[in-house]
């Protein structure tokens, strides 16, 4: 296998994300397979951020272990990250910016100065151009040929044209010609793999999977990590004819969504958890409505404000409890933007044909960075059927709540002769007539009210049935059981070879649908496992208690974070190591 890791670092306002965006763009138009991490912090200029890129033949789920490759932008990237070099590696700096004494250099790493100032003023007086030199000097060391470093690069000013373009490809040249002269021997490089593989962030990939399902409203107030999403469709909506509105706040939004899908539109909303706090009324108006509706929940660390540039998955309890009282939803949580493709797609469907809200769990891991993905996995003849409505009745009047098995009920949209219905966001019979006010408490509709919450939750049965199956990635036999959902099981992913090879025989419990829980097939591997290992990036494991809850099988062995850091797969092999009692060896 051919790997190489990529690392830049420097202040936020230094350019960090252009340079990691561009070096796994580059990969990927090499047939190479990428993930890309960007960290970084919530100021505008300042503070420490860094972007990983990693490459491989084969595809990586998570920004895997180390470096071979550090440029530092400053003092702090290298004092940070020095550690993390792998043996071989490469760092590059400008010793016009700040020297590194030999003494400090880690063993078994080269050193690479690099004149990216003086390059830059070549060419213009402004210093962010140094980072065009840097970019060609990783770019040789990576082994990415000049021109495909170029077209990366000049795609990435768009339609921008002149002097600014020309300055960059000219300084990146030099700084690639200065590595191919000074660098030595090339050990980590990688080499071409054929054809390009398109590069989508999680958000991104939401958005077109949404698109794909045939959305033509997306109501949002923007918020880390979620933005994105409208971003993605404010730049598309002529193309695509999807009205996009910015909203004055969360329960706004998601209350525009709400009353676009009631007007016979498939419509979303996106936020965090500090927003989605604020949809929850709302929310529960769509329930007791029995209103389709997409809300794309994108965790990061809290409570409260918490760290918001950070990732963690610490609102499964909230998704689940969210809205007053209890009414049926589903929650999917991909763990790759191919997935997450698929999942915005799902979460449509099921919203439809169950008429209920449907949450997208993703997490700022999943949803701002950045994984390649091939093209058939992003198909684009995905079906989209019209929003199916209920016809006229021949006598007595429309049931828009009539009591079926399936706790679905006929639809219609406003404007249906014959299909009119009172909408209240009270309890109400099968007509919608509302039973809350001088009606509740009188027997009769007390029993009504009964029936009524018993349709609506006969639901959840239809959802366990008809949401994205959990399966078991590995032999079943194995020796160890991951349990996962969400970016963490990206990490897992990529441990279970290194553990394989370590003789250490693993397997993956994975659940795209969280909720409702999958019960039986959950019951079923975990009863057959032989030692369990709960991975989750919260304080007191989410996804276990629920599982516990379901079905009272405890899972003891937990590897729980919560720093607002993501999941790195070294981290997973010690745990896995600890709890099979091979930690020692």
């Amino acid at each position: 296998m051919s790997e190489i890791l990529v690392r830049t670092g420097g202040e936020a306002g230094d350019g960090i994300a252009s340079l990691g965006e561009t070096l796994a763009r580059s990969f990927a138009r090499m047939g190479l397979h990428v993930f890309g991490l960007n960290a970084y912090q919530s100021v505008i200029r300042g503070g420490h951020v860094w972007f990983q890129a990693r490459a491989s033949d084969v595809r990586p789920y998570s920004q895997g272990d180390g470096a071979d490759v550090l440029y530092c932008l400053n003092r702090e990237t290298f004092d940070i990250h020095r550690v993390d070099l792998r043996p071989g590696a490469t760092i590059v700096h400008d010793p016009e910016k700040f020297t590194i004494a030999p003494g400090d250099i880690p063993t078994g790493t080269k050193l690479l100065p690099v004149p990216t100032l003086a390059i830059a003023r070549k060419y213009t007086s402004q210093a962010i151009l140094q980072n065009a030199s840097g970019l060609g000097a990783m770019a040789y060391l990576a082994g990415i040929p000049l021109p495909v470093l170029h077209g990366a690069l000049a795609d990435s000013f768009g339609k921008k044209a002149g002097d600014v373009v020309q300055w960059n490809l000219g300084a990146s040249a030099d700084g690639y010609e200065f590595a191919r002269r000074h660098s030595g021997a090339n050990d980590h490089a990688v080499s071409a793999r054929g054809e390009g593989k398109l590069l989508l962030s999680g958000n991104q990939a939401i958005a077109l999977g949404a698109a794909a399902a045939g959305v033509k409203f997306l109501a949002q107030y923007p918020m880390t990590p979620a933005s994105g999403i409208m971003h993605w469709m404010a730049a598309h909506s002529r193309e695509l004819g999807i009205v996009v509105k910015q909203a004055e706040d969360e329960l706004a939004a998601i209350n525009m969504a709400v009353g676009a899908s009631f007007g016979g539109v498939r419509a979303m909303t996106a936020t965090s958890g500090g927003g989605f706090s604020l949809m929850v009324e709302a929310l529960g108006m769509a329930g007791m409505t029995e209103t389709p509706v997409v809300v794309v929940e994108s965790q990061r660390a809290g409570p409260s404000t918490g760290l918001p540039t950070k990732t963690e998955q610490g609102d499964l309890h909230l998704m689940i409890g969210a809205g007053q009282g209890e009414f049926p939803r589903a929650i999917l949580a991909p763990s790759h933007p191919k997935e997450a493709y698929r999942a915005a797609i799902d979460a449509f469907r099921l919203a439809e044909e169950w008429q209920t809200p449907v949450l997208l769990a993703s997490d700022l891991h999943l949803s701002e960075n950045f994984a390649t993905v091939d093209a058939d996995e992003i198909p684009v003849d995905v079906p989209i059927p019209p929003i199916a409505t209920a016809t006229a009745p021949a006598t007595g009047d429309f049931l828009r709540y009539a009591y079926t098995p399936s706790g679905v009920s006929p639809r219609s949209i406003p404007g249906q002769p014959g299909l009119q219905f009172v909408a209240g966001s009270d309890e109400h019979d099968e007509k919608g007539h509302l039973i809350s006010d001088v009606k509740a408490g009188v027997p009769i509709w007390v029993a009504e009210r009964a029936k009524m919450m018993d349709k609506r939750m006969r639901k959840l049965e239809g959802l366990r049935k008809a949401a994205p199956p959990p399966f078991l990635e590995g032999p079943r036999g194995a020796g160890l059981t991951f349990v996962a959902w969400g970016s963490t099981v990206g990490a897992i992913r990529d441990a279970m070879p290194i553990l394989d090879a370590q003789g250490i025989a693993s397997n993956l419990l994975f659940l795209p649908t969280v909720f409702p829980l999958p019960v039986d097939f959950v019951s079923s591997v975990l009863e057959s496992a032989r030692t369990t290992l709960l991975v989750e990036a919260n304080y007191s494991g989410q996804l276990g208690q629920l599982i516990r809850q379901e079905t009272g099988i405890p899972l003891p062995h937990r590897l729980l974070k919560y720093d607002g850091e993501p999941f790195y797969p070294h981290e997973i092999v010690a745990k896995a190591r600890e709890v099979t009692g091979r930690g020692g060896q």
